[in-house]
């Protein structure tokens, strides 16, 4: 049985004003997420995928549909159930949201007095949580002496105190510089793995579900448009949608002005090559050439490492043969595929 399950859930929110129209924030979500994943959520501002998160962990209610979590459907149970199915959903939000009025201790410990958790064995979860996040030595620090990373590594930790069987990460390192949000996607990915933590990662930037979800889902105006495994989506996406995100990480083909710039740029006809095969590298692509004599050079593209595994995409200008060039990419084996850029 899949750890959360949701079958056509819709959200509709009623008009604001009289005359008004009613708005559908999600449409239609099915998903499944299996146990122990980190399944990644992705869209633009508006798509619906925060209002998906209020709506797995029972903040608010779904108009129809159901929503699953070990085959329990949140949308039918009483208050007082949900209130307690919820101690076992952690949250983490883009402003970590914590208390400034208290010190990171008594931050971390706030989930742990509302479930009256006796003052010794909250004493000894806090600190155990501060070691795992490495800020054991700040735990009498306010949030206002922390850095961004650091408050942000304080909100897992209190996410994690009531000990959840599931975590929630709305665009958690969107607040985030860059070194600041490898270091959150690596505690976020040390979570799922010494703890099996099942993740639910919302994001808007593609390269962070790249490094953190195993699969993603692609929303817009409310709607599931794509999904599957984070690496399959990445290396042939189907909807317009996903294409536009994926080529924010991805080296996309060149195309309109660009592929006109590389035509006067560089003599020759230009060639598309793909590799997914993780037995396949960028010098193994070009020793094949070299020993087939063919005379070229790389003007788009690169490798990337979508998920630990390879993905290459690289455009070259090729003085010579076509057939030697075919034949020289035959030779690597399966995996790899060659076409003339025609357009």
């Amino acid at each position: 049985m899949p750890h959360i399950t949701l079958r056509d859930v819709t959200k509709t929110y009623p008009p604001r004003s009289r005359g008004g129209e009613a708005v559908t924030a999600v449409d239609g979500v099915s998903l499944e997420i299996e146990r122990g994943d980190v399944f990644g959520i992705i869209g633009y501002s508006g798509a619906g995928k925060s209002t998906l998160v209020r709506l797995m962990n029972g903040l608010e209610p779904v108009t129809s549909g159901s929503i699953d979590i070990d085959g329990v459907d949140i949308a039918a149970i009483s208050p007082r159930r949900l209130r307690h199915l919820r101690q076992g959903i952690g949250m983490i939000f883009q402003r970590f949201n914590l208390l400034r009025s208290r010190t990171i201790r008594g931050n971390v410990a706030y989930p742990l007095e509302v479930a009256r958790v006796p003052r010794a064995e909250r004493a000894r979860r806090v600190s155990e949580l501060l070691e795992f996040v490495g800020l054991a030595d700040r735990a009498d620090a306010y949030p206002e002496q922390l850095s961004g990373g650091q408050q942000q590594r304080v909100g897992i930790a209190r996410a994690l105190a009531a000990d959840p069987a599931i975590l929630l990460a709305d665009e958690a390192t969107s607040a985030l510089d860059p070194d600041t949000t490898d270091e959150v996607l690596e505690l976020l990915s040390r979570v799922n793995r010494e703890l099996g933590i099942t993740i639910v990662v919302i994001a808007h930037e593609m390269d962070v579900i790249a490094r953190i979800a195993s699969r993603v889902a692609v929303m817009e105006r409310g709607r599931v448009v794509e999904s599957g495994e984070t690496y399959d989506v990445f290396t042939r996406p189907r909807t317009d949608t996903a294409t536009r995100f994926v080529r924010t990480v991805v080296r996309a083909l060149p195309e309109g002005d660009a592929l006109v710039e590389l035509r006067k740029k560089h003599e020759g006809r230009l060639f598309t090559i793909s590799f997914t095969d993780e037995g396949v590298s960028e010098a193994r692509v070009f020793g094949a050439l070299a020993r087939a004599g063919v005379d070229f050079n790389l003007v788009h593209g690169g490798v990337d490492d979508i998920q630990g595994r390879v993905y290459g995409l690289l455009t070259i200008a090729v003085r010579g043969d076509e057939q030697a060039v075919r034949e020289a990419i035959g030779s690597i084996g399966s995996g790899v595929t060659i076409s003339e850029v025609t357009a």
